[in-house]
C-alpha cells in the first residue's frame, strides 16, 4: 500500500499536499502520450505521487513503467508546477494539492501496456487532436509549457 493510501487512513479525504512526477512521452510524430484514467474517466499524462525514500526521477520512471509499460533511459526536467490550478478533488472526495515535477522522457523503449489497472487506454495525440475531457491539471501543465517545446503554439484551454 502506498504512502498516500496510508496517510488517507488517518486523515480521511481532507486536503493534503502531494509531491510527484508527471511524464511527457513524445513520439517521432510529435504526438504526446495520454492515459485515459479508470478512476476519474478523464485523460491525463502518466505520473503519480512520490513514495517514501524515492527521488522525483525514480517516481517518473516507476509511474511511466507501471502505467504504460515503457522505460526511459533518462528524464529532462521541464519544470516544477504548484498552486491552485493543481488542486484536485477525486470522485471519492479525496482532496489533493499537487506539486508536479514535469519531465520529458528520453530514449523511450518498450511496448505500450496497461499494467496497473489505472488506465482504460493509452493513446498518442497531436496538439490539434487532443481529447475533450482532459483532466484540469493536465490542461494547466500544457498551457504552462505551450510554445516552449515541440512547437506547441495553440492554447489547450478550449479542450477542457
Amino acid at each position: 500500500m502506498g504512502y498516500i493510501s496510508e496517510l488517507r487512513k488517518h486523515i480521511g479525504s481532507r486536503p493534503i499536499i502531494s509531491v510527484g512526477s508527471t511524464v511527457l512521452v513524445v513520439n517521432d510524430d510529435k504526438k504526446i502520450l495520454f492515459q485515459h484514467r479508470s478512476d476519474t474517466l478523464d485523460w491525463g499524462l502518466p505520473g503519480g505521487s512520490m513514495e517514501l525514500n524515492e527521488t522525483v526521477e525514480q517516481v517518473a520512471a516507476r509511474e511511466l513503467y507501471e502505467e504504460t509499460g515503457l522505460v526511459a533511459k533518462g528524464f529532462d526536467l521541464i519544470g516544477v508546477f504548484s498552486g491552485p490550478e493543481y488542486y484536485y478533488c477525486y470522485p471519492n472526495g479525496d482532496e489533493i494539492y499537487t506539486v508536479i515535477h514535469l519531465f520529458i522522457a528520453k530514449n523511450v523503449s518498450g511496448a505500450l501496456e496497461m499494467k496497473d489497472g489505472e488506465s482504460l487506454s493509452l493513446t498518442y495525440f497531436g496538439k490539434n487532436e487532443l481529447p475533450n475531457n482532459m483532466e484540469k491539471r493536465t490542461i494547466a501543465l500544457l498551457n504552462n509549457i505551450e510554445g516552449k517545446i515541440w512547437g506547441l503554439e495553440s492554447s489547450f484551454m478550449n479542450h477542457s
